[in-house]
């Protein structure tokens, strides 16, 4: 079960005048099964049927936050993201990440070591007249 990566949604907002970053969190219970040939796992592969739910789930709770005033995307297009993290990076390195975020707005800052500790991620993208889909980073 340590092997299974932990599934993370996350929404870089701004609402009243002040940034936010709510998430939503998913432990795994298999790790990712589609590898290549050699038995490696896949970097750029679609989200698991769990990613898709957990982003579904973090989009109506922001859509709840409506009732508290308008939202805004922060940083427009790659303002939705899902990720894979090692579990043993969330209970220091997430929050240092997201609270640097909140108070510097630095998004340039925020992907880079979201990347750093992140073993897979997507953008969560949307197009009139198609599908939600995934585009890999």
């Amino acid at each position: 079960m340590a092997d299974a990566p932990y599934l993370i949604a996350l929404a870089l907002l701004e609402q009243n005048g002040k940034r936010a970053l709510p998430l939503s969190g998913k432990s795994q219970s298999n790790p990712p099964s589609n590898a290549d040939s050699g038995g490696q796992q896949a970097r750029h592969d679609l989200p698991s049927e769990d990613g898709k739910a957990l982003a579904l789930e973090l989009l109506l709770r922001i859509w709840q936050r409506t009732d508290d005033g308008p939202l805004n995307r922060a940083v427009g297009a790659n303002s939705f993201l899902l990720v894979e993290l090692p579990m043993e990076r969330l209970p220091e390195d997430l929050p240092a990440i997201k609270a640097a975020w909140i108070q510097s707005g630095d998004f340039s800052s925020f992907l880079l070591d979201l990347k750093k500790i992140a073993e897979r991620g997507w953008t969560l993208e949307f197009a009139k007249y198609q599908p939600v889909s995934f585009k890999a980073w």
